[in-house]
């Protein structure tokens, strides 16, 4: 995959040399390596971010040089509204997600990471008691949101969402719409301005999404937004385009992978035998799972990635299975790929270390996404943000 690094610098630099420039603001909780602010692109202006992680604040910092002053490493509980400067047009919030993830313990959002939710929104709250509340507030996590606790907490979201005056809806969109990696995300948009024109059928309104919907109470149901976001053209690119080269990788010992091909029930590795017995050169994506209290090797051939984790235990570290003129190897995905995975370019700074740089990409949002809700959704209801621009942020 090319990366498109002088669009991305674009990005940076345009940053730069307008900050006092009439674009749209934001503020950007929760912010990891800047992967939300990449995606809004050159449109949008940040005005604040915090995220509490430091190799996370350091990546931000890498990336955005001469940018970090208004980056704030520490815990959202301790901000005030003194530390965010103005009244930015949008905030956005990809809260931690491992209390609703299906691989987490779905405590909701009264959960040790997620009720981080609640710092970012007693700053919304009082921000608003001031008079300069962002008039729309995008909110980014796991489809869990949707369902956890049988949907109260959805509920409860779109019960504060509407006391402080916003109506909302709600769209669930895979990255693997426009990357090769399976990464379903729910995105909450809620808004104070007019929405007409921007209201519609959408492909990203899930079975998930309509169900959320139906749950909640009249009142709140009426100020339920079906936001008509379209569908992007066909993905064309796999999972083997996102790979280094054989000769660059470093790959794991025969012993190794035929252990791991030991762990597949026999419809996986039957897969993996025809494949073998075709001679052609197949790219699987594998993942080890606990089923019926065994641990199982499962595989996927279908040129996506599974969804990129961070590396914490050994489970969620995601393998790589190649198999060429009948020989099988197998190896981790490495940071690189992962950011490619999540529409990163090439020209983005990953910290040294392949444990950070996995906790990294394995913990932010697919750019691209970011960018097809902005460029069709969120720059259009600003008003404000210039025309939008074609070119991805990394190539197809």
């Amino acid at each position: 995959m090319a990366a498109l690094s002088s669009d991305w610098r674009s990005t940076l630099d345009s940053a730069a040399m307008n900050r006092n420039a009439p674009s749209p603001t934001f503020y950007e909780f929760f912010a990891g390596g800047g992967m939300a602010r990449l995606g809004l692109g050159e449109a949008w202006t940040c005005a604040f971010a915090n995220d509490f992680d430091a190799v996370k604040a350091a990546t931000y910092a890498d990336n955005f040089p001469g940018l970090e002053e208004h980056f704030h490493q520490g815990d959202v509980w301790d901000l005030t509204t003194a530390d965010l400067p103005g009244r930015a047009d949008l905030a956005w919030a990809s809260s931690p997600c491992q209390d609703l993830s299906l691989a987490g313990a779905r405590k909701g959002l009264a959960g040790e990471r997620s009720s981080a939710f609640f710092g970012f929104w007693k700053l919304v709250e009082a921000l608003d008691d001031e008079g300069r509340a962002p008039d729309t507030v995008v909110v980014e996590n796991v489809v869990g949101l949707l369902t956890s606790h049988r949907g109260e907490d959805f509920v409860a979201l779109c019960g504060l969402l509407a006391v402080r005056g916003y109506r909302f809806g709600a769209l669930e969109i895979d990255a693997s719409h426009f990357v090769p990696q399976s990464r379903p995300r729910v995105f909450v948009v809620a808004t104070r301005l007019p929405v007409e024109g921007l209201e519609g059928q959408s492909p990203f309104h899930s079975r998930a999404v309509r169900e959320a919907a139906a749950r909640l109470p009249a009142d709140l149901k009426a100020r339920w937004i079906w936001w008509g976001l379209e569908g992007p053209p066909a993905r064309n690119a796999d999972l083997a385009a996102v790979l280094e080269p054989d000769d660059q990788v470093e790959w794991r010992a025969d012993e190794a992978t035929a252990a791991l091909l030991d762990l597949m029930a026999p419809s996986h590795r039957a897969s993996v035998d025809a494949r073998i017995a075709s001679g052609e050169r197949a790219v699987g994506a594998v993942f080890r799972r606990m089923r019926g209290g065994e641990q199982r090797a499962e595989v996927r051939f279908d040129g996506i990635a599974g969804c990129l984790r961070t590396p914490r235990g050994g489970s969620s570290r995601q393998t790589l299975l190649v198999i060429d003129k009948g020989r099988v190897r197998s190896r981790l995905v490495s940071p690189r790929e992962g950011a490619r995975l999540m529409g990163l370019p090439d020209a983005y700074r990953l910290p040294a270390s392949q444990t950070a740089g996995l906790h990294v990409v394995g913990d932010g949002v697919a750019a691209p996404v970011v960018r097809w809700l902005a460029e069709r959704l969120l720059n259009p209801l600003s008003g404000k943000a210039a025309p939008r621009k074609t070119a991805p942020i990394a190539a197809e």
